[in-house]
């Protein structure tokens, strides 16, 4: 933003005292210029989305995360197992890159939107698409077997399906179906998408990919399918269409417990809602930041473990 600001600035004071429009002059405040972009700015700015990137996770995965640590000019999250997950690896990654090999700050960098959408979003806009598969692994599962033990059955319609119970994944898709399933009985729109759903716990790979698809985890639902679902059999016009049959108190049931949808992705995957309390809380939480206020402004900082992850990241990190 800072930088763009800058270019606004000065491609006027080209234009503005070019031969082009020789009527016209202008002057800057040479300091003020400077204030808007210098490496204190940038720091201070960088400490803050970085200290609250991890109190979100903290909050997202209260009995797995035990510390933060600083060492050698790096921070990472330490696991109660032990493990440890760099929140920035400094490197400068494409999209693609960003999906095979990400850093914590890879995952959270786009911030979901929370407002009803009828528009796909563009292709480099994707909150939630990058997974942090370290992270799933503690928490949901590192492989098929350990997958499976964490799994439970959940009945939904006339079907059981298979869902992680792990760090209340389960429970958050029960309390939605809760809201879902009376609503659907008197409106026809939520129904004809709820039901058949397409499937939970599938482990196998995305397509095309040597990536686990969340599906493995078994922290993700499809709702019922249809042919305009799909990024990759679908044209933009079409997903577009798809996503305006998709009522506001569905996606809104959904994300309320901390799914994200698909329907949100520029690589748009709509009958898709994945669990991923992070980029929900980060998105309640901190999708705008006043800098007048503290950096925690907007979590419940009442709360006494989400205050003693303030300490804890303040303490670390001043």
């Amino acid at each position: 933003m800072i930088k763009k600001i800058l270019l606004i600035l000065l491609c006027s004071f080209t234009i503005m005292n070019s031969s082009v429009v020789p009527s016209y002059s202008v002057s800057f405040d040479k300091t003020f210029i400077s204030s808007l972009y210098n490496e204190d700015n940038v720091n201070s700015d960088y400490k803050t989305v970085m200290k609250q990137d991890l109190l979100i996770l903290m909050i997202a995965y209260p009995q797995y995360i035990q510390d933060i640590l600083c060492e050698n000019d790096n921070v990472y999250i330490v696991m109660k197992s032990g493990a440890k997950f760099i929140y920035d690896d400094k490197k400068n990654k494409s999209s693609e890159e960003k999906l095979s090999n990400p850093d914590l700050q890879d995952m959270l960098e786009d911030i979901y939107p929370l407002n009803k959408t009828n528009e796909i979003m563009s292709k480099d806009f994707n909150p939630g698409r990058i997974r942090h598969y370290g992270l799933l692994n503690e928490v949901y599962g590192s492989s098929k077997i350990s997958v499976e033990k964490n799994l439970c059955s959940l009945k939904y319609g006339y079907t059981n399906y298979q869902f992680n119970k792990q760090n209340n994944a389960n429970i958050a898709l029960e309390n939605t179906l809760r809201e879902l399933v009376p609503l659907s009985k008197n409106n026809d729109k939520i129904a004809a998408i709820l039901y058949p759903a397409s499937g939970t716990y599938n482990y196998r790979v995305i397509s095309g990919t040597g990536r686990l698809s969340p599906h493995a985890y078994g922290i993700t639902i499809d709702l019922k399918s249809d042919k305009r679902d799909y990024w990759k059999w679908a044209s933009k016009e079409q997903g577009e269409s798809r996503i305006r049959e998709y009522p506001e108190e569905l996606v809104s049931a959904f994300e309320k417990n901390n799914f994200v949808w698909g329907g949100k992705w520029g690589y748009f995957d709509i009958l898709h809602f994945e669990y991923r309390p992070e980029i929900i809380l980060k998105a309640r939480y901190f999708s705008q930041h006043d800098n007048d206020n503290n950096w925690f402004a907007g979590v419940p900082s009442e709360d006494s473990y989400v205050k003693e992850c303030i300490r804890l990241i303040d303490s670390k990190i001043p």
